[in-house]
């Protein structure tokens, strides 16, 4: 049963004025993510170095697991052992750090919070193969099983969502480990236009991506969070300098080959078995001014595809809005874990 709750006293950005070329081919920069805003110092202040610490709680313990075909994936585990794990999935081309005012937030209400860099993105290694969501969703299982996470939260923005959906269907329900889910702006079920998808993006966006990637990866991941990303380019808009040279940063941190084959992986994946197969408790949430991934082709069809789905559209928010608006989501997000 599907609950949908859309957020009150927000507008609608108005749709900005026809352009081309760069803006153009930026305008559906699919499955991508940033965070940032951070939690007060006052729900930060049993994180301060004043308090003591007991030495399970994991504080900043980055670790590595290779997986089965030599990759090593990257992961924080942050928080007490014996606290209910939240696991974060990051969209496509960033790390774990695109979920830091996430991963502070709810470190500080006492969760233990997991979150690794994609096989080819961040820190984990640049391996030149398994760019798809097979490998993404063994990976995090990996990572799960090394840490014998049971009873956790997965929640994944953009191509993080599709890579959540994978896990949970084929590795997570069956091994009993999964408690809910929450997607955000995710790319499910399928986010390119065919016969049976006539509301997706056409191929030719893809492939325009590729065409930047490969000929300016480094101006193109200025162009993607500068615009559209964000919403940066609606009028009106202020950009954060900031928000931008950090996902800057997490883009130009991976491979290009795990970007350029990853494209095909967020774009042509069909997931709709994969929502059908989810039976846990699963937040949906999506800004209806998302200019990445279209709302009415992602969020709207999980809704109805997952059986035991929740469904919260945010006016007016965009594609980054656990960053531009962390507040909202975080404390949408910890009451429906607490629920």
């Amino acid at each position: 049963m599907t609950r949908r709750i859309e957020q009150p006293e927000q507008q609608e950005a108005s749709a900005p004025a026809g352009t081309v070329s760069r803006r153009a081919v930026m305008s559906a920069a699919a499955g991508l993510a940033l965070t940032s805003g951070w939690p007060s110092f006052a729900q930060l202040n049993s994180l301060s170095p004043k308090t003591p610490r007991s030495p399970d709680t994991g504080d900043q313990n980055m670790q590595t697991v290779k997986t089965t075909d030599g990759a090593e994936i990257f992961y924080k585990d942050w928080g007490p052992k014996n606290a209910q794990p939240i696991v974060f999935h990051h969209g496509w081309p960033l790390s774990s750090d695109d979920w830091d005012a996430q991963l502070l937030f709810f470190l500080s209400k006492g969760f233990r919070v997991v979150a690794h860099d994609r096989r080819g993105h961040g820190r984990s290694t640049q391996v030149g193969t398994g760019h798809d969501m097979d490998h993404y969703a063994a990976d995090t299982s990996a990572v799960v099983e090394r840490l014998d996470l049971k009873n956790a939260v997965h929640v994944g923005h953009s191509t993080g969502g599709g890579q959540v959906a994978r896990y949970i269907a084929k590795f997570g329900q069956p091994q009993g480990r999964v408690a809910k889910a929450a997607l955000l702006a995710a790319v499910p079920p399928l986010m390119l236009k065919t016969e049976k998808n006539p509301g997706g993006t056409p191929m030719e966006v893809f492939d325009g991506f590729r065409k930047a990637l490969a000929e300016n990866r480094a101006q193109f991941f200025l162009d993607v969070p500068s615009g559209p990303f964000y919403g940066f380019n609606r009028p009106g808009a202020k950009p954060s300098p900031g928000i931008i040279q950090n996902w800057w940063r997490q883009g130009m941190m991976g491979s290009a080959l795990a970007h350029y084959e990853g494209i095909k992986a967020f774009s042509e994946t069909d997931q709709t078995d994969d929502l059908k197969a989810i039976t846990v408790p699963t937040l949906v949430m999506q800004g209806d001014d998302d200019q990445v991934v279209p709302y009415k082709d992602a969020s709207l069809l999980q809704a109805k595809l997952i059986k035991n789905s929740t469904l919260k559209i945010y006016p007016g928010y965009p594609h980054g809005l656990m960053t531009t608006h962390a507040d909202v989501i975080n404390a949408d997000l910890l009451a429906f874990i607490k629920s």
